[in-house]
């Protein structure tokens, strides 16, 4: 069976020379409408990581390397398992991956992650010039002009300007690929071709599975064929090639869905009514109503696109809740022009005349259809991100218009002006918003100033003032998200870090279990409240509810180590290992437990595993570094093992270097041996030298080893004295006007070295020849008490984001 051949939208060349300046000018439109797609968005380059950029790249074990590779296919786009019960089940590893790519070739450096989020969506603009004319059938300059509505648009501000937004990026631009060539080509394996590409586009986000749809929709639609001589209309195909084209395409659809209901493993997303309050309410028609008008707002959002703000949950679009509610009008009205757009083209099914108003409506429904909340529930209410494929629809129906328009040669200058003022208010409204994305602050404000009444914004803001310690603020602003969704468990629980001092931290974590009997953090803070009051058995029924609701929450488990008796802390540590085993914290808080055991060559192994860590997980954070050494030196000190311990202070410092030349190092070596000498030899002076007749004992004063400025002018004055001597092995020390000759080393006849002190000095006896006790300045130690490594339960509570 054929398909019915498009109309050409240009006519056929015979002269090379001109085919050849035809094809450059249509690489010449890509050119302009990409180029004008990056152009658009290029003061969006110097902005942050803000927003869901923080928990989906920054704090991703998947993109920074801290999981293997294929643990990002176990995953969902947040870094959590699939299996998990508190997985968002967002399965995107295509995008997670060129998040990856990115951090190992530029790190966290947000420019270069904006660059690239440019340059996928300059992609898309030649992609949706070439998608206009060739599968649209738009005339060439309407088709170029849909590229640049579309590359200038400002809703697509949340999925260019947030790096998050390379999903929906990345999913449109195999969208595209595959609805291209699917219909805009003549290969022989174009059908599975094009269904490779929609299942990359499904692995970037999961709205790119329509991409399929898609395809075999507007495919029946090339193939249909009235009969009008029969008494009902029925289909007739024109050769089994469509028939079957349309049975692989459907096949592989109905296997790619499968696929991915399969990744769910048994378990829905789990929503709350914070994220989506409509899909919560009790009555069938309060909800149909509210997603109708959802549909409607969004609808409205690429035709007007002047209130945008990146988050529309709690209280931002109240609820319909009367049949007499005027904003009624306006999904009655965008159903109305949904209707008749789809009579026109259903009446035009034989001749097909009106291809892009076609092509424009299924690319406008067809790719929303997953995020209406009319088939399946999610997360939220309206976001702009999701509407980047769909204002490829919006686009070609309103250049549609206007090539009709443009046809009946009615009002051309005007018309032209009007476009040009378009696309120029598109860029400079893209322009503004792009500004308003590149902090956090400037994000949050701006879209504060646009919705006072969301209280998930007042929250968001509060958080910032809570980091950037303005506490007052910030408790301002979550009282305002308090007032405006009083059972707003997790601004209760930050609440209650912040009011400490006034004793009402407690009645907050309360309420916030209250709202939220699975809160996490609320148990975790709870019970640091509760350990600090000395409130130990509550404190610990707290940390074990919190680990039941999240096992791997290592904080719990550190909180719980400080609480546990001696016996029972090695359970703990072995948790610790298990969740983390890359952790030098934690060896050197097992080393520390068998070393408070008299366990020394044991911790000691912990120790060095710390510090091998310290070194290999994190390079160039001195903090697991000193540590880590500092508790190996201890250990060593302890048994009386200088010897390794210098070398191994040694070591550490020609490793770490700190970036000082190789000479500074060597004479840093140099001075540590040194200085080892000089303590060995002390003492060994320090010593008590013991004969057989009789225990004498001399210890001298360091002031009496001082060399007097007067004595050493004598002696430059009269270097012949006989004080002067160097047959010694050694020089002689003067204190004030007293000589000794400090070398005059002499062995009794027991083979024992005595030292022959001058006999003007008065001898300082040891203690164990007399009876009162006298101490030594020079070696009388000063017992050090070594602090507690404990600097991994931090004491201020965990606030939730």
């Amino acid at each position: 069976m054929r398909r019915r051949p498009l109309p050409p939208v240009r006519e056929e060349i015979s002269n090379p020379k001109s085919w050849r300046t035809l094809c450059e000018s249509e690489w010449a439109v890509y050119t302009l409408v990409a180029s004008v797609g990056a152009l658009t968005y290029a003061n969006s380059l110097n902005g942050e990581f803000v927003h869901d950029d923080i928990p989906a790249i920054v704090s991703n074990s998947d993109v920074n390397g801290a999981n293997n590779v294929l643990q990002v296919f176990r995953n969902d786009f947040w870094g959590t398992p699939m299996s998990d019960h508190n997985s968002h089940k967002s399965y995107r590893p295509l995008t997670t991956l060129s998040f990856r790519l990115n951090y190992k070739l530029c790190g966290f450096s947000p420019w270069w992650w904006h660059v690239c989020n440019v340059a996928l969506h300059a992609a898309c603009c030649a992609l949706v010039a070439r998608t206009g004319a060739l599968v649209a059938r738009l005339q060439r300059p309407f088709a170029a002009l849909a590229a640049l509505l579309f590359a200038v648009h400002p809703v697509h501000t949340e999925a260019v300007a947030g790096v998050v937004g390379r999903a929906d990026v990345l999913a449109c631009l195999f969208f595209l690929s595959s609805v291209l060539l699917y219909h805009g080509s003549s290969g022989r394996h174009r059908v599975w071709s094009s269904v490779a590409l929609a299942a990359l586009s499904m692995l970037a986000k999961e709205t790119g599975l329509t991409a399929l749809l898609f395809n075999v929709a507007f495919d029946l639609y090339r193939c249909w064929n009235p009969n009008r001589s029969a008494p009902a209309v029925k289909w007739r195909w024109r050769g089994d090639s469509s028939c079957v084209r349309v049975i692989r395409a459907l096949a592989a659809l109905v296997l790619l869905a499968g696929a991915r209901l399969a990744l769910l493993q048994g378990s829905l997303p789990a929503f709350s009514p914070q994220d989506n309050p409509p899909a919560f309410h009790h009555s069938f028609s309060v909800r149909l109503m509210t997603f109708c008008y959802l549909a409607a707002f969004n609808w409205w959002l690429l035709l007007c696109p002047w209130t945008l703000s990146h988050d529309w949950q709690m209280g931002s679009v109240p609820l319909i809740t009367s049949w007499w509610d005027p904003r009624n009008l306006l999904t009655c009205a965008a159903f109305i022009a949904l209707l008749a757009l789809s009579y026109r083209c259903l009446m035009d099914l034989e001749l097909q005349r009106h291809t892009p108003a076609l092509v424009g409506l299924m690319l406008l429904v067809i790719p929303y259809l997953p995020a209406s909340n009319l088939l399946v529930t999610v997360g939220f209410v309206v976001a702009e991100r999701v509407l980047y494929i769909p204002s490829v629809g919006s686009v070609i129906i309103t250049v549609y218009g206007v090539q009709l328009m443009w046809r009946r040669g009615s009002g051309g200058r005007l018309l032209m002006l009007g476009v040009a003022v378009l696309v120029a208010g598109g860029v400079a409204r893209t322009h503004l918003r792009n500004r308003d994305w590149r902090t956090r602050e400037t994000l949050l404000r701006a879209d504060l100033s646009v919705l006072p009444h969301n209280a998930k914004l007042h929250y968001n803001f509060a958080n910032f003032l809570k980091d950037i310690e303005q506490q007052e603020n910030a408790i301002n602003h979550y009282k305002e998200a308090l007032k405006l969704w009083p059972s707003y468990a997790s601004a209760h629980n930050n609440l209650g870090t912040l009011v400490l001092a006034s004793g009402r931290a407690e009645h907050h974590f309360l309420q916030a279990l209250k709202y939220n009997r699975d809160h996490v953090n609320a148990h975790y803070n709870l019970a640091k409240l509760y350990r600090k009051k000395n409130r130990i058995p509550e404190s610990l029924k707290m940390l074990e509810r919190c680990i039941s609701l999240e096992p791997r929450f290592v904080q719990a488990y550190l909180e719980l180590l400080l609480l546990k008796p001696e016996d029972e802390k090695r359970s703990v540590l072995d948790k610790l290992l298990e969740l983390e085993p890359k952790n030098w914290e934690h060896y050197v808080l097992y080393g520390n437990w068998y070393k408070d055991r008299g366990l020394l060559p044991i911790s000691l192994d912990y120790y060095t595993t710390a510090m091998r860590l310290s070194f290999s997980t994190s390079p160039g954070s001195a903090r697991g570094e000193v540590l880590s050494l500092r508790a190996a030196c201890l250990a060593l000190r302890t048994v009386g093992q200088y010897s390794r311990m210098l070398q191994l202070l040694i070591r550490w410092h020609a490793v770490r270097g700190d970036g000082q030349p190789a000479s500074r190092r060597l004479l840093a070596e140099r001075a540590w041996r040194l200085r080892s000498e000089l303590a060995e030899r002390a003492a060994l002076y320090a010593r008590p030298r013991i004969q057989p007749e009789q225990i004498t004992s001399t210890c001298l004063h360091h002031s009496q080893l001082e060399v007097s400025a007067d004595y050493t002018n004598k002696l430059k004055q009269d270097p012949h004295s006989s004080t002067y001597q160097t047959s010694h092995s050694g020089p002689t020390v003067n204190s004030g006007d007293k000589i000794v000759d400090k070398n005059n080393c002499q062995k009794n006849v027991q083979g024992k070295k005595s030292v022959s002190l001058s006999s003007q000095y008065k001898l300082t006896h040891n203690k164990s020849e007399i009876g009162h006790k006298k101490s030594c300045p020079l070696h009388k130690k000063k017992k050090m008490k070594d602090p507690e490594f404990t600097p991994y339960v931090s004491d201020h509570l965990i606030k939730t984001y």
